[in-house]
């Protein structure tokens, strides 16, 4: 089982200038393969709202990015996507829908933004060979941006998201994951509203499991009452950043569930996999300890790259609870 946020910013702002015909974002991807495929079910998050095939793009602060990277996602082994984020609506109704659009042509499930009321009521239930996995999604905010409908876009409310989640298990779920869209952007630590609704998620008992993105940095794993939190994916794919060196970092997460005799459902195994993104060509790179393609940024700047997210990955005591980093050369 594999879980996974993608933060699709700007995935390659050369790539756009040679026309949206000749956009392959494939390359970009390749990299991920080699970790998802050992996964029975594969999640991303799509930030950002997709233009239409042929543009117009644009980037920050409202975004319109191009739609090919959905595809690209689904080729290279992602089976969901949550969608609720602060950009949600940068493109207000229209993009919202246009990118439900996208990720059902690629057959890539979804939750965390609507376009009618009745999806909005629904629960996305994903199906492994094990068990019935449910994804309940939501956003701290949408940059000061108001829907159409408050319906549309899941903000981030506990008592919500509880309420789906039991909802989930109602209809059968046998795994619910939280995902939080919030935090301080480039923070190396979460913020005071990302621990008060991850412990009321793990609280609550209806939680297996919650992870997060937004902040654009990776972020500290807790085990909090036998809860696993990810509090923070960092970017998988992004516009590489001259500034902040965190927001080019990123995690890829793994976990593992299993059954005990009382039928209960919990995360038994939490590993992760740090990354970045390089240039020569663009791309996501692992910097794991047996990263399969050799060096991203050569041997020094991917061990300081490492060394930095395993220190903030394991700030919260993740490593003595059982976190462990994956490594793909000892799975079987």
């Amino acid at each position: 089982m594999l879980v996974h946020a993608q933060l699709w910013e700007q995935a390659r702002a050369d790539a756009l200038a040679a026309g949206a015909k000749g956009l392959d974002f494939g390359p970009l991807l390749e990299g991920q393969r080699k970790y998802i495929e050992m996964s029975d079910l594969a999640i991303c998050h799509q930030e950002t709202p997709v233009a239409a095939p042929t543009g117009p793009f644009s980037a920050y602060p409202s975004f319109n990015v191009p739609p090919q990277i959905i595809s690209a996602a689904q080729q290279v082994g992602y089976q969901a996507c949550t969608t609720a984020s602060n950009h949600t609506i940068d493109r207000g109704t229209a993009g919202l829908v246009r990118t439900l659009d996208a990720l059902d042509a690629a057959g890539l499930q979804h939750t965390g933004s609507y376009r009618s009321e009745a999806d909005a009521q629904g629960i996305m239930i994903l199906q492994t060979a094990a068990a019935k996995i449910a994804v309940i999604d939501a956003t701290y905010g949408l940059n000061g941006q108001l829907p159409e409908a408050a319906w549309q876009v899941d903000m981030l409310d506990p008592d919500v998201m509880i309420a789906k989640a039991k909802k989930a298990r109602d209809l059968g779920a046998d795994i619910v994951l939280g995902a939080m869209h919030a935090g301080d952007e480039y923070s190396s630590v979460p913020n005071a509203e990302q621990t008060s609704v991850a412990h009321a998620l793990a609280d609550s008992g209806q939680f297996t499991m919650i992870y997060g993105h937004h902040t654009h940095s990776v972020l500290p794993i807790e085990q909090y009452k036998g809860t696993w939190i990810v509090y923070g994916l960092g970017n998988g794919i992004t516009e590489l950043s001259p500034n902040y060196v965190v927001n080019n970092e990123g995690l890829l997460v793994r976990a593992q569930f299993s059954q005990d005799a009382a039928g209960k459902w919990t995360a038994s195994d939490l590993a992760w996999a740090p990354s970045v993104i390089v240039r020569g060509p663009y791309r996501w790179c692992s910097v794991a300890s047996d990263a399969p393609q050799g060096p991203c940024a050569g041997a020094a700047a991917d061990a300081a790259t490492h060394r930095r997210t395993q220190t903030v990955v394991e700030s919260m005591g993740a490593a003595a609870a059982g976190a462990h980093e994956l490594l793909i050369t000892k799975e079987p």
